[in-house]
């Protein structure tokens, strides 16, 4: 009933006590590329599904790298992804050159939980249309926070956001539990078997193209594995039986 006469402003709230533009970018998130996030004891694990505009361009990149200890995996608009991506490794470098020391993954998430709600507040912007998972590894272990365009921030055990990933969350519930003893090899092939729950039985399955996987955790920086480097980890879903491989 409101919606068109207070959907134009991200100042001003409709009289259900709604911003509707914030709404609008939280579903922007929803219409992304599928990314996953778990964890166990000692690592986390982001696996994304990429995507390609037309058969003749290159899969557009949904892992990046913020820093040694930690890295995030989008779903929304790309161009503000790269962007708050710039603003984390910025405040990351910013850290560790005043403290000599990597900075904390949750006070990280906080920063650029706050950088999102700014653009929910001040007149004349416009909320981010990205939704991030971050995973990272500090001095408390392996973490996973999920941000929001609203500038609401979460920690989980393991998460999906995009779209269809209501599918990947139900894999996820049922299998949670048993993350936390999982080895990295068995992690990443929970994550894809939970990602490969995103895509309609019309569409390809999972390639070495269109699956990005990104690993943190204790010992081991952050590393994004693409192409011919995850295809060994897509044939342990054909094998169903995760088998130790060598990711240094």
């Amino acid at each position: 009933m409101y919606r068109n006469q207070y959907d134009s402003d991200i100042t001003t709230f409709s009289p259900s006590g709604r911003i509707h533009q914030i709404e609008y970018a939280m579903e922007a998130v929803k219409q992304g590329g599928a990314a996953v996030a778990l964890k166990s004891k000692q690592f986390a694990v982001l696996v994304s599904l990429k995507r390609s505009s037309s058969e003749l361009g290159s899969y557009q990149k949904k892992i990046f790298v913020v820093d040694n200890h930690v890295g995030i995996a989008i779903s929304g608009l790309t161009a503000d992804a790269r962007m708050l991506c710039n603003y984390m490794r910025n405040e990351c470098s910013n850290y560790n050159y005043v403290y000599e020391s990597q900075m904390r993954v949750e006070r990280l998430v906080t920063k650029v939980a706050d950088k999102h709600q700014v653009h929910t507040q001040r007149y004349g912007r416009r909320p981010y249309g990205v939704g991030l998972l971050v995973a990272g590894y500090d001095q408390l272990g392996a973490h996973i926070y999920q941000t929001c365009p609203s500038g609401n921030f979460y920690d989980y055990k393991a998460i999906s956001i995009g779209s269809r990933s209501q599918s990947a969350k139900t894999y996820l519930e049922k299998h949670f539990e048993s993350f936390e003893e999982c080895t990295l090899e068995q992690l990443i092939t929970h994550g894809l078997r939970a990602l490969r729950e995103t895509i309609p039985n019309t569409d390809d399955t999972l390639n070495s193209k269109n699956v990005s996987i990104g690993i943190v955790g204790e010992g081991q920086s952050f590393k994004i594995i693409e192409e011919a480097d995850a295809q060994p980890y897509l044939n342990l879903l054909e094998n169903e039986e995760p088998v130790e491989m060598q990711t240094n």
